[in-house]
Order: C-alpha cells, then sequence, then structure tokens
C-alpha cells in the first residue's frame, strides 16, 4: 500500500465498528479506535488488529464531547492526519414519539449527528491540507423509510445522508470523497429484541445480514476501486428497501 494510510473509526470495540476495524486492518490499514466505555471489547480488538501486523491507537471518549474530542484528536493530528473517517458510533432510544421523553431525542441526536459535525469538522480541516481523504458514515434503514418507534433514530440519521451529500459537494475538488453506507437488520446487540419472524418474510434474502456484509461494503469506498463515487448511499439491507 506504499506509505501506510490510518483510518479513524467511532464506535468500534463491537459490532459494526469492530467489524470494520478488523476488515480494513486486514487491508493493511492502521487503526484509530474510538469507543466510549467497552474498554476491554476495545483493547481485545487492539490485539486482533496488531495480529494483522497493523498499529491500533485507542481512543477513549464520547463522541457528542467537542472538548473531549478536540483535546485527544488535535495533539495526534498535528502529527499525522487519517486517510479515512469512518463514523459508525450510534446508540437507540426506541419509543412512540408522543411517550418519548426529550433526552431520549437529545441523545440519539447528540450521539450522531452532533458528533459528525464534531469530527467532521476537526478531521476534514486537516484533510483538506493534504488534498485527499475518505469519509464514510453509517446511516440506516430507518433513516432511508422511516421506522415506528424511531422518529429519534431516522431523524439521526436520515440527518447524516443529508448532512454527508452536502460535505460531498464541499470537498470534492479537493479529492476527499464522502459516502454513506446504510445497513438494514444486521446481526447485532439491536436486532436482538426484535420480532424476526415478522420481519424476515420482508427481506427479499429471507435473513438477517453480517457484520462482515457491512464492512466489506466500508472496505470498498476506502479503496482505489471506488475514486469516482461520492456523496452515494449504498444500502446493505438484503433487498428490504429498494
Amino acid at each position: 500500500m506504499g506509505e501506510r494510510k490510518i483510518v479513524f473509526i467511532t464506535g468500534a470495540s463491537r459490532g459494526i465498528g469492530a467489524a470494520i476495524a478488523l476488515n480494513l486492518a486486514q487491508a493493511g490499514y492502521d487503526i484509530w479506535l474510538n469507543y466510549r466505555s467497552s474498554k476491554e471489547l476495545a483493547y481485545k480488538v487492539k490485539e486482533q488488529i496488531e495480529a494483522f501486523g497493523c498499529t491500533c491507537t485507542l481512543l477513549p471518549f464520547d463522541v457528542a464531547d467537542e472538548q473531549a474530542a478536540t483535546e485527544m484528536l488535535e495533539p495526534l493530528l498535528q502529527q499525522e492526519v487519517p486517510f479515512g473517517l469512518v463514523h459508525n458510533a450510534g446508540v437507540t432510544r426506541d419509543t412512540l414519539l408522543p411517550m418519548m421523553k426529550r433526552e431520549e431525542w437529545d441523545t440519539v441526536i447528540d450521539v450522531h449527528l452532533n458528533s459528525f459535525y464534531i469530527l467532521g469538522k476537526l478531521i476534514s480541516r486537516h484533510m483538506l491540507s493534504r488534498r485527499e481523504g475518505r469519509i464514510v458514515t453509517l446511516a440506516s434503514l430507518s433513516g432511508e423509510t422511516g421506522q415506528a418507534g424511531q422518529v429519534n433514530y431516522a431523524a439521526a440519521k436520515a440527518g447524516l445522508i443529508g448532512a454527508s451529500k452536502a460535505l460531498a459537494r464541499e470537498l470534492g475538488k479537493r479529492n476527499i470523497l464522502v459516502n454513506v453506507v446504510s445497513p438494514g437488520l444486521i446481526e447485532t446487540e439491536m436486532i436482538q429484541k426484535l420480532p424476526l419472524d415478522k420481519i424476515l418474510p420482508l427481506i427479499p434474502l429471507g435473513r438477517v445480514g453480517q457484520v462482515e456484509e457491512v464492512a466489506g461494503v466500508v472496505r470498498f469506498l476506502l479503496s482505489e476501486d471506488a475514486s469516482y463515487m461520492t456523496g452515494q448511499v449504498l444500502s446493505v439491507n438484503g433487498g428490504m428497501h429498494m
């Protein structure tokens, strides 16, 4: 790969984020791995990444905390600039809007959308001077179609899609590509309480997806093969939404 490329992944201690980190390490990328509280899991992922011969820098902070993000990232960014930012950190607070507490709305918007402002601004500023970079945001089927009980989550993910497309227009001339990966139902903790017997018939492929199937699409978007793609939404949902 010539010069080692760094990819910064948010919320990468488990689930889709961890799968992306491991997939990219296999491809030879060094990883900056952000997590908030899952320290033990983060260290396990770090060990696996290092087993592939790549470096892994652990960055524990809350992505919605601008001061914490700046204090942790700015010194690193003075030394080296990641080739890629994969904005994956996410949280759900599912409930119907008439019953939704303000805190449940704010938390979901903060973790997905306000953090995109905080981290996107911080990292893209440094990418601009290098005139290269890739930004991949993780949206959701919910952000494309809406989902009952997820007004907050759908708003946040739809917001990420719009923000990513706007940023793609802003940064394209500097060779910074911004794309979105939008998973459907993926085998993670997030779907454990869902009535899969009712949902699976709605999926043409008849099954939930695997984290590796999302990670492979992210890897593609960071590769040379995707060098003429920006502002796109790649849905990984088994055909549940077309």
